[in-house]
């Protein structure tokens, strides 16, 4: 488990949309265009690490990167080791129903 807190991780995504924005050959202002985000958003964003989750999916899917975030999301499939997990997995949970005052 990392140790990177919610403030880090901002600027650290912040620099890898620039850094990529820039391996594109792209523009600040290029790369608002092409995504629909307001130039000032991006640079608010490049500069502070602040950013709307639309506005961010928006750049992500101009850099090629929305695939890569979707799937770094995405809840892997469980491992078994015996059949007997594959069926106590397949068996539905009973219901849990609150109690009536």
């Amino acid at each position: 488990m990392l140790l990177i807190t919610p403030k880090k991780a901002q600027k650290m995504l912040a620099n890898q949309v620039r850094q990529r924005r820039l391996h594109l050959d792209l523009t600040q202002a290029a790369l608002a265009s092409r995504s629909g985000v307001a130039l000032s958003t991006l640079r608010k964003f490049e500069q502070q690490g602040t950013i709307s989750l639309g506005s961010f999916l928006k750049l992500q899917w101009v850099l090629g990167g929305l695939a890569d975030l979707i799937k770094a999301t995405d809840i892997p499939e469980p491992t078994y080791t015996s059949i007997e997990e594959v069926l106590q997995a397949k068996t539905p949970p009973t219901r849990q129903r609150g109690k009536k005052k």
